[in-house]
Formats: C-alpha cells, sequence, structure tokens
C-alpha cells in the first residue's frame, strides 16, 4: 500500500537545513539522513501531518510551513507521494529529539558524503537556489 508522507525542512538564517540521523534500527532507511517528517494519517492533511510529525520528532511547534512542491516516488510499498514543506526554524524555540539518533544543520554543499536516498537529494537539488 502506498505510503504519503509529509516532511519539513527547517532552514537557519546561515542557510542550513536541518536533517535527522535515523536510527540504526529503523523499520525505513536504517543509518540514513533524512528529513524530519512521517506518514499522512486517515483524515489528516499533508499540513496538519507535518505539524504533527515536528511537534513529535522534534518537540518543536511550526509557525507556517510552506508546501513548496510534491514528489512522486517509489519505495518498498510502490508508488508514494512525499509534500515537503519549508519554514525558517524559528531560534527562540528549542529542538528536543524525538526520533532517530541524531540531527545536523548542514549548507547543501555539506551534503554529499552524507548516506541520504536519491529521491531525498532531488528535494534538496529543487530547494538549493531558494531558501
Amino acid at each position: 500500500m502506498p505510503r504519503n508522507v509529509s516532511v519539513i525542512i527547517l532552514y537557519d538564517q546561515e542557510k542550513k537545513i536541518l536533517l535527522q540521523h535515523r536510527a540504526e534500527d529503523a523499520a525505513r532507511l536504517p543509518g540514513y539522513w533524512a528529513y524530519f517528517g512521517g506518514g499522512i494519517e486517515a483524515g489528516e492533511t499533508p499540513e496538519q501531518a507535518v505539524r504533527r510529525e515536528a511537534l513529535e520528532e522534534l518537540n518543536y511547534v511550526l509557525n507556517d510551513p510552506k508546501l513548496i512542491m510534491k514528489q512522486t516516488f517509489f519505495g518498498n510499498d510502490g508508488k508514494s507521494e512525499k509534500h515537503v514543506f519549508v519554514e525558517e526554524f524559528d531560534p527562540s524555540k528549542k529542538i528536543t529529539l524525538g526520533e532517530g539518533q541524531n540531527f545536523g544543520w548542514f549548507h547543501l554543499s555539506e551534503i554529499n558524503g552524507l548516506k541520504i536516498i536519491d529521491h531525498d537529494i532531488e528535494v534538496l537539488e529543487y530547494i538549493r537556489d531558494k531558501y
């Protein structure tokens, strides 16, 4: 069954983006660097899902996430759709990691050595000159 997801790309004033280092025992993409976010639950809009996921995974309340793209990708569950939101990080808020083994802030030029799935790299290429 397809798994539609919503993800958030938080960026700071230095144009670094926040990525999650997924746990080595994660059901999907163990050990990869990825976006924070997850599956859209029944009855949820993509924005409701990304707000819930940011709270669950980062203990971070999003102010005004902007949907910048929808991406079709193929995973173990077949064809799925990813809703990609962006928001500038509010440094007055604290992030508390709720999922994954770590997180990091990266300039887009720093991601080449990271273990990232191809369709997430496509998103980074799409936003490269926009944020």
